[in-house]
């Protein structure tokens, strides 16, 4: 892979949850402007979570520790 994930298993559970609430929106009120805007904002999330990446996170500089940065800092 060219990119590192950097979402934590439970976000990515919580972000396909979201997703599927949102696509269950998105079918109730197809035909109208909120129901496009539900699908529209259900496929990115869904993704994100399905690639485990989120490139609005990585420009915030947000990184999931490896396990062996955790093991090599010691506990505190």
């Amino acid at each position: 892979m060219f990119y590192r994930k950097n979402l934590p298993a439970w976000e990515r559970i919580a972000r396909l949850v979201a997703a599927a609430a949102m696509g269950v929106c998105a079918a109730r009120f197809w035909g109208t402007p909120v129901g496009y805007l539900w699908a529209v904002l259900a496929i990115p999330m869904a993704l994100t979570s399905v690639v485990g990446f989120c490139p609005m996170c990585a420009l915030a500089g947000r990184r999931i520790r490896a396990k062996s940065e955790l093991q090599a800092q010691g506990p505190e």
